[in-house]
């Protein structure tokens, strides 16, 4: 009786011990295992373009989950849908990937999206062999415009293991997707929203019972962007399917307008996770439809820097308006036989500034180089944006490079040499310099040196992009100093060298001219792919297609009151004039002109004194 009587003891005490001194500790404890916390992703701001149309949006899709914690044996559970669905190895893998990288143990995470009606049904009828799995609903990234905005919108994709490491746990809780590339990418904070969370009552198979308290997320910022779709599929119509960009901004705002490059690729394929195959086909192929060749690209610029050279010409006193030289074809340094050639072997007699910007006379700007001298040359062409990022909010943008003594002796660890001075002056030798900065030189010389970085994003919420920007990221992009000349005159000068280049009968491009309702200002240029020896001749029918010169043309218009500054380069096209002039000609006829030919009213010329005084 004793010893019951003592065990009853103990019994009560520890009953007591447990049920009232650690009452909170069991109790929570209770409540943990009854109740969990699930967070609600946001859904993804939409981008537009200027008007309105819809670039990127959200749409419906069923998607497949499996819970770790739930799951328990999770690796068996996922040999069983693979059974279920018929799938393979490959996709196998991926599944175990992705549950890998899964945050929380009770965290959904989704494995396979964009289900079919019989997927769906074969899981329910499985359901019991499945635990942890659930089919729900989700907004799923769409592109709706498909491969025409792939290289200036980008694209998300799957948060990968290094991405995970760097991203707030609680701020993408939840969330499985993040922007990649393009504006997706610079804009991810503002696109992202943020999270929200249920708390749920479970039983002890994790199934819902009832939500405890709701908080809603908060959507991500719709955004709205410069680019235009009917620019941008005019000048994807322009180019004609051959490798090649174009890149079109406004000059009194730096937004872009259109922005190609082509061959491109359909977005949607990386949203869900982009098969292996699918991969190899774009990654391997020749034409690196994954290239962004507006920002990426780097090709010698060719004679398209010319207006630049003719204005440090001008603004350092080194030439005027009269100064001319004689062309006999060649050009040749003092006490020197080589000869750097004219691209008019037979020479185009007494040349000045305006017939050498007109008939792109290679003889006048080897001599203006080399009185320029490379470090003048290195100051103007830094200025107008070569050699260095000049977009806002272009992340992907390479520098290009403006060569100096300083870049040739730590790079090469050699000295200057003259004959490198003379051919930078036509945008050859080490120079090389992406479409978007040549559009960016250009735009300059349309907005008499004011400085607009380029940039995709027009508002949002009403706000600009400097409003939305980080300070230090603000500040790493602060717009350079605007360009002013010590004669307001020399502008116009390089602008009426360009606009002959169109439609003076002397002009490289002036076929262009002939059909123009408007007056364009142009400059044309090659870009060399491989080099041609001292006295040989271009021959096009030795070259293989890919070996051939690029071509390149650069234009603003209306020329008296720009509006649009187009920059076009087609790989291997050989010809500036010829093939990528009338593809900037297209570009500007689909930007100015109404269904009838005309110039719409709102870009008429506006009168010169209000100009000037803009200027």
């Amino acid at each position: 009786a004793v010893f019951v009587l003592l065990l009853t003891g103990a019994l009560i005490a520890r009953l007591f011990y447990l049920q009232v001194v650690q009452y909170e500790y069991h109790s929570t404890l209770a409540e943990n295992n009854r109740i969990h916390v699930q967070p609600l992703p946001p859904s993804r701001g939409r981008i537009y373009d200027r008007n309105g149309v819809v670039i990127a949006d959200n749409r419906p899709s069923f998607s497949l989950t499996v819970s770790r914690e739930r799951a328990e044996d999770w690796r068996r559970v996922l040999d069983i849908i693979v059974e279920v669905l018929e799938l393979g190895p490959e996709e196998r893998t991926l599944f175990e990937k992705r549950v890998r990288q899964g945050r929380r143990p009770f965290e959904p995470v989704p494995i396979l999206f964009e289900l079919s009606e019989e997927q769906i049904a074969r899981i329910a009828v499985n359901q019991f062999r499945l635990p942890g799995v659930d089919v729900v609903a989700q907004l799923v990234r769409h592109y709706p415009q498909g491969e025409h905005f792939a290289h200036s919108v980008g694209y998300v994709g799957r948060i990968n293991e290094q991405e995970l490491r760097r991203l707030d746990p609680v701020a993408y809780s939840g969330t499985h997707h993040i922007g990649k590339t393009g504006a997706e990418k610079f804009y991810e904070k503002l696109l992202h929203g943020q999270v929200g969370y249920e708390e749920v009552e479970t039983n002890a198979r994790g199934r819902v019972l009832r939500v405890l308290r709701h908080t809603d997320p908060v959507p991500g910022k719709d955004i709205t962007l410069h680019l235009d779709l009917k620019l941008q599929l005019a000048a994807e119509e322009a180019l004609a399917g051959r490798r090649g960009a174009v890149i079109a901004i406004e000059p009194s705002s730096g937004g872009v307008l259109a922005m190609v490059s082509q061959p491109s690729f359909d977005p949607n394929l990386f949203v869900t996770g982009i098969g292996g195959k699918d991969y190899a086909d774009l990654r391997d192929s020749l034409d690196r439809p994954l290239y962004n060749r507006v920002l990426r690209g780097l090709y010698p610029p060719g004679s398209t820097v010319k207006p630049e050279v003719a204005l440090a010409g001008l603004d350092s006193g080194v030439v005027n308006g009269g100064t001319r030289i004689f062309d006999p074809g060649y050009y040749q340094l003092p006490g020197n036989s080589h000869k750097y050639r004219n691209w008019n072997r037979s020479g185009d007699g007494w040349v000045d500034l305006n017939v050498a910007l007109s008939r792109s006379n290679d003889t006048y700007f080897y001599d203006l180089a080399l009185k320029l001298g490379i470090d003048r040359l290195y100051q103007y062409m830094s200025a107008f944006g070569i050699g260095q990022r000049v977009s806002l909010d272009l992340s992907e943008e390479a520098p290009g490079l403006m060569p100096s003594r300083e870049w040739k002796r730590i790079s090469r660890r050699q000295g200057w040499f003259p004959g490198e001075t003379v051919i930078t002056g036509i945008g050859q030798g080490y120079m090389l310099a992406t479409p978007l900065q040549l559009a960016q030189a250009t735009a300059l010389i349309a907005s008499h040196g004011k400085w607009h970085r380029p940039r995709l994003l027009r508002d949002a919420d009403g706000m600009s992009p400097e409003q939305l920007m980080d300070a230090d990221l603000l500040a790493r992009r602060d717009t350079p100093a605007d360009i002013v000349a010590k004669d307001p005159r020399y502008w116009d000068m390089v602008t009426r060298g360009m606009v002959d280049v169109v439609h003076s009968a002397r002009g490289t491009a002036h076929k262009l001219g002939a059909t123009a309702a408007y007056q364009i200002a142009g400059k044309s240029g090659t870009a060399q792919v491989v080099a041609i020896r001292q006295g040989e001749k271009y021959d096009r029918n030795k070259l293989r297609d890919r070996h051939r010169d690029h071509a390149l043309f650069v234009a603003f218009a209306p020329a008296e009151d720009p509006k649009i500054a187009v920059a076009v380069m087609v790989e291997n096209g050989e010809s500036g004039s010829g093939v990528a002039g009338p593809v900037a000609k297209q570009v500007l006829d689909a930007w100015l002109l109404d269904g009838n030919g005309r110039l719409k009213p709102e870009f008429a010329p506006r009168p010169a004194a209000e100009v000037a005084r803009e200027h």
